[in-house]
């Protein structure tokens, strides 16, 4: 278990077209939006659904798939690991970001 120390997996649909940017040195990266959803029964047995959205990025090879075959809607899984940054924004107040930072992608069902 110990290598197991910051490792996402997650199922879902991509909830917009993927964003692909070349940077300078011609390194690749890819940024998405994945919703989850997790159902279950409330306490009067009514089918509740919770979606949770996810941003995620990858980046070299895997910024090449994504580009050549994820679009909305497109049901995906990944795993990779969590990053967490911050910047500061026009008002200078501390905003902080965290992503999955996309190591494996798995092409799933078709597009919805």
């Amino acid at each position: 278990m110990s290598t197991l120390k910051n490792k996402v997996l997650l199922i879902g649909n991509v909830g917009q077209e993927p964003t692909i940017t070349t940077l300078e040195s011609g390194k690749k990266v890819a940024r998405l939006s994945l919703a989850t959803n997790e159902n279950y029964k409330n306490s009067k047995g009514e089918k509740q659904t919770d979606t949770n959205w996810h941003t995620a990025i990858a980046w070299g090879k895997t910024a090449d798939i994504i580009e050549k075959y994820v679009t909305k809607g497109k049901e995906i899984a990944i795993e990779g690991k969590l990053s967490t940054h911050s910047y500061d924004d026009k008002e200078g107040t501390k905003r902080y970001v965290t992503e999955v930072v996309i190591n494996e992608i798995l092409l799933m069902g078709s597009n919805k």
